[in-house]
């Protein structure tokens, strides 16, 4: 089944490109208070450019009520004070421009916090002027309007006393669902878009953007036990209804095309798209919308090469034309290096960054960072995320670098940082850092790698195998999955990119031996 007809192929930074995720709070403190700051993250992107991205995505960096890691957006114009406000930004933004680096802010339309000026008014009176600018509705008997549920914990709606109905908020409670079928709230939010694109952005990562067109008649959503719809994933706890009321109606993809007129056709629209299904996300990329929407079946997939083919060929066969985005980690989920095993990151490296389309780098998967084990009395996030935030790893000081030595971070250093880090990789050839540059460095040297064909070939049990092609030039990209070694078919051809640089350089002849999850990319190879 053929995707929706999407933009073709054209000169756009981001089809050859690779994006690098900071989450601002862990990256680098430049103050000494124990929180990754803008001063500091903008001391820190020679890194970022030394290792070949072409674009950082700074998780959000809004004033925030300090109840979802910034998700909570209490004034969509500003920089919050603890980042080092708008001047902070604008340091930040300088310096990524002088290293070529482009600047994705997170936006945040699904919802505010419940200290925004505008929800604060909303909810003041039913008469209110921005009572419309939130969703309000009666109960249904003693409870909530209909059934639809938390993505965190229990329904959807939280009682308002003291106007008498229930207000949506389809995260935490004090984080109130935006109405985007009121024209006053998109057009407030257009103007939130082009006030950042004014001041130099050159992109956006949209949040849960399938979360904005809602059921205007507020309909129950499907018990879980009835069939899904085809390619619809269920997530244990969450998907005890299908989302199908509450999530993805069609009116957003006029949301979307008010959002492109806003920010002009050369600004990134990259989508978190949070649907299992890759038949709708697809149409998220047609003409006049999203340029990239992540694809998370992918990043979910098991450490399997069956079901990570699965997802691959399915991708190729839906995006045609169009362009996918792979990711493993972020800030929302346990490391690729955690999920997977400490001794997978090095080929899941080599995976991520030789597939068609645009890969999103999570800042620490470079040195193979993995989840830190944060006590409870430090715990700050109630769904358990804070082992994928803890702070970047720079060094082998006292607080990793991140923070200098008398500071408190905000979070605990993960334990291995002194054997596990930026310094400690920099000088050693075959280390995980210097893999990612190889691996960087050859997307930006052979276009076959960035943005040539793809083909998937057979390859035997516990191995994945596929083509890169383009003009002139043709690789074979062949993984191990296994703890053992495993040798596969292939035509005559020097290893290129290789999981151990000492594989590299090797003129190979019918079959390559890859050692327990390793990788290697061939040139030449058929």
């Amino acid at each position: 089944m053929a995707g929706p007809a999407l933009t073709p192929p054209g000169a756009a930074w981001w089809r050859g490109g690779a994006i690098y995720q900071v989450y601002p709070r862990s990256f680098a403190d430049g103050n000494g208070d124990g929180i990754g700051d803008l001063p500091g993250a903008a001391d820190r992107l020679e890194h970022v450019a030394r290792l070949g991205a072409d674009a950082v995505w700074l998780a959000p960096i809004n004033p925030s009520g300090g109840v979802d890691g910034g998700y909570d957006v209490t004034d969509y114009l500003d920089v919050d004070p603890v980042y080092g406000g708008l001047p902070g930004f604008e340091r930040f933004r300088d310096r990524a421009h002088e290293l070529g680096l482009g600047v994705i802010l997170d936006w945040v339309p699904n919802h505010t916090s419940d200290r925004h000026p505008w929800f604060v008014e909303a909810r003041a009176s039913r008469d209110s002027a921005r009572r419309d600018w939130y969703v309000f509705a009666d109960g249904r008997g003693d409870g909530p309007p209909n059934n639809w549920s938390s993505r965190f914990a229990g329904p959807a709606w939280v009682p308002d006393e003291a106007t008498g109905q229930w207000y949506l908020a389809s995260f935490y409670p004090q984080q109130p669902d935006l109405n985007w079928s009121n024209p006053e709230v998109r057009a407030a939010m257009a103007d939130t878009l082009r006030v950042w694109v004014d001041r130099g952005v050159d992109g956006f990562r949209i949040d849960v953007v399938h979360r904005l067109a809602k059921d205007p008649l507020l309909r129950d959503n499907r018990e879980a036990a009835a069939d899904p719809p085809a390619g619809y994933g269920r997530n244990p706890g969450w998907y005890t209804t299908l989302h199908l009321r509450d999530e993805n109606g069609p009116e957003v993809h006029g949301y979307l095309r008010e959002m492109r007129a806003a920010v002009g056709p050369g600004t990134l629209l990259l989508g978190e798209v949070w649907i299992l299904d890759l038949r709708e996300v697809v149409r998220y990329l047609s003409p006049g919308e999203l340029d990239l929407a992540f694809n998370f079946p992918f990043a979910l997939s098991p450490w399997n090469p069956g079901p990570m083919a699965e997802v691959i060929e399915l991708t190729e066969e839906l995006f045609g034309a169009g362009w996918p985005a792979w990711h493993l980690s972020n800030h929302d989920m346990a490391r690729a290096g955690t999920r997977f095993g400490p001794r997978t990151v090095r080929a899941a490296a080599v995976l991520l960054l030789t597939l068609r389309g645009t890969p999103v780098l999570y800042m620490g998967e470079e040195i193979g960072m993995l989840d830190g084990v944060v006590p409870p009395e430090r715990a700050l996030d109630p769904v358990g995320r804070d082992g994928s935030r803890t702070p970047m790893q720079w060094d082998a000081s006292p607080n990793a670098g991140f923070a200098p030595p008398g500071a408190e971070p905000w979070l605990p250093v993960a334990a291995g940082y002194r054997d596990r880090n930026v310094a400690e990789q920099e000088g050693d050839p075959d280390s995980v850092l210097a893999l990612y540059r190889r691996l960087l460095d050859a997307r930006r040297r052979h276009p076959a790698l960035s943005t040539g064909t793809f083909r998937m070939l057979e390859a035997p049990a516990g191995t994945l195998a596929y083509e890169r092609a383009g003009p002139g030039e043709r690789f074979v990209v062949a993984l191990n999955f296994t703890e053992d070694r495993r040798e596969v078919p292939l035509a005559a051809g020097t290893v290129e990119v290789a999981s151990s640089v000492s594989l590299e350089g090797r003129e190979l002849e019918g079959v390559v031996a890859l050692p327990p999850h390793g990788a290697v990319v061939v040139r030449g190879g058929h």
